[in-house]
This record gives structure tokens, C-alpha cells and sequence, in this order.
């Protein structure tokens, strides 16, 4: 059985991914939010599982659409998406490692801006005009 589910299951590239989302399928995030927070893939639509929580909350992502299932690297997205096949999804695609080579491809990327370490004691101590 693992080995049926594990065909159900296709490895795209990133710019393959960024296709497919162009087209309506769904990106779902399986990243954590505090890495979502400070990188993120800049698209029009996505869904975000963490995987800490991917068993309680995979009923969530939708059975009917195509889903692109990715993470930092690909090795989170990889178990997320055989779970996913294995509860019948047959529209899962693994997105090969993932943010990583997303941005390496020249992909888009929301960035939080990067804050020194000492900003904060700015603010409390300049006043802002």
C-alpha cells in the first residue's frame, strides 16, 4: 500500500509549481508560522499547515483541487504530501526542495524586513517626529 501511495504523489520543480498556482491549483505551506513570517512564497493564494499540525488539521486542505504541498527544503512537504495520498488525495504534488530552490529559481519572495538587533532600543529612546 505505502508504495501505491507513494505513485500519487508527483515531484514538481518550483517554477512547475508556480505554473499550476498561476492556473488555481493551491499552495499549501507546511512550514511554520514564525518561518512563514520571516520568508514567504509571494503568491496570489496560499494555505498554511504547519506540519507540527498536519495530522489534526490535513482534512482541512481541499480534496478536489490540485495542491502543491511545500516547505524549506522538500523533506517536510515529502511526508506531508504520502499523508495526503494516503487519505485519498490524488491531486498532491511535492514541491522539490522547496523554498530553497524556489528562490534560487528566481521565484517571488515576501521578506520581513530585517530589523537590527539594537532598533528597538532606538525607538524608546529617539522620538519620532
Amino acid at each position: 500500500m505505502a508504495k501505491e501511495s507513494k505513485n500519487k504523489v508527483k515531484n514538481i520543480a518550483p517554477s512547475e509549481a508556480l505554473s499550476m498556482i498561476r492556473k488555481g491549483a493551491l499552495l499549501v505551506d507546511v512550514r511554520e508560522t514564525r518561518e512563514i513570517d520571516r520568508k514567504a512564497f509571494d503568491v496570489e493564494e496560499f494555505m498554511s499547515v504547519p506540519m507540527s499540525k498536519f495530522r489534526s488539521q490535513l482534512h482541512e486542505v481541499p480534496v478536489s483541487r490540485k495542491v502543491i504541498i511545500a516547505c524549506h527544503s522538500g523533506s517536510r512537504s515529502g511526508i506531508a504530501s504520502r499523508l495526503l495520498a494516503e487519505q485519498g488525495h490524488k491531486k498532491v504534488h511535492n514541491m522539490q526542495s522547496g523554498l530553497i530552490r524556489w528562490e534560487r529559481e528566481g521565484l517571488p519572495v515576501k521578506k520581513t524586513p530585517s530589523q537590527s538587533p539594537l532598533a528597538w532600543l532606538k525607538k524608546m529612546f529617539i522620538k519620532q517626529p
